[in-house]
């Protein structure tokens, strides 16, 4: 089966979102993977909703399919990377991390997206980790039963150095959660890598039935820094023919959210090397 690839828009940061659709389109990807954000659908803006309307009609306008992801650097606190998250101490930053992704939720019913993807957070040094649990449990759990509501699917991704870093934790999380539909896996490949408890390809087998989304780029072993093709260990085509064969029919996104400042050259390079590795 033909996989379909996207683009992560944190690897377009410094272009205008339509400016970067256009781009997309031009160079024959399936769809985008839209990292909401301050300069791309800003979903705290009083009309991010009817933003999210006349989005929608130009993807349709460029035929190009989205799902949303929300790892923002400083959309909720401009002093704090990531912050606030849903393993912050204070109780009143954990509502605005879930509330900011009900939000999202919202918007991806109105751009039909696949999937909305999101992660834990990294507790700060004075966190109990078995308290943060606790809060993660508890803010996913809401945010869960929003999504439900909504029909829309929700993804987690297992970040290296956040509360929650490998598929293990995941499988906890998600048997702790109660009477919503299933968490779905937001497979990083490179991740896999990085925690060294599977492989790429493996871990694509192991989670076919699971998987909400999943990104490749490159990465080295033990190193978690997103890179171009050819600068790391990563064994792309092993990953893409895995895929096939479980047949994987959602969007296969690329994140590369270091390298903005060449986007230009990359995104058409990066779909010829996509094809190339997965035919």
């Amino acid at each position: 089966m033909s996989l379909r690839f996207a683009y992560n828009t944190n690897g377009l940061a410094h272009h205008r979102l339509d400016d970067a659709l256009e781009l997309l389109a031009d160079n024959g990807y399936d769809g985008v993977a839209l990292t909401v954000d301050h300069h791309h659908l800003d979903p705290l803006a009083p009309d991010a909703l009817d933003a999210a309307e006349r989005l929608r009609d130009r993807l349709d306008e460029l035929g190009l399919d989205v799902m949303l992801e929300t790892g923002a650097r400083f959309l909720l606190d401009p002093r704090d990377k990531h912050e606030p998250t849903f393993v912050t101490a204070s109780a009143d930053g954990r509502r605005r991390r879930a509330g900011f992704l009900e939000r999202v939720v919202d918007l991806a019913v109105v751009l039909r997206a696949e999937t909305v993807s999101f992660w834990a957070g990294v507790p700060k040094p004075d966190v109990h980790l078995d308290e943060a649990w606790g809060w993660l449990v508890s803010g996913v759990q809401q945010v869960a039963e929003h999504a439900a509501q909504a029909g829309v699917p929700l993804s987690f991704e297992p970040e290296p150095g956040m509360l929650v870093e490998d598929a293990a934790g995941w499988e906890r999380l998600r048997a702790e959660l109660s009477g919503v539909p299933p968490l779905r896996l937001a497979l990083d490949s490179g991740h896999c890598l990085v925690a060294g408890d599977l492989l790429p390809d493996e871990a694509v087998r192991r989670y076919a039935a699971d998987l909400g989304t999943v990104a490749v780029e490159d990465m080295r072993k033990g190193v978690h820094e997103h890179l171009v093709w050819g600068e790391g260990d990563m064994d792309v085509p092993a990953v893409l023919h895995a895929l096939q064969d479980v047949g994987y029919d959602r969007l296969v996104t690329v994140e590369l959210s270091r390298d903005s400042h060449r986007a230009h050259q990359l995104v058409p390079q990066t779909i010829r090397y996509l094809r190339e590795s997965a035919a």
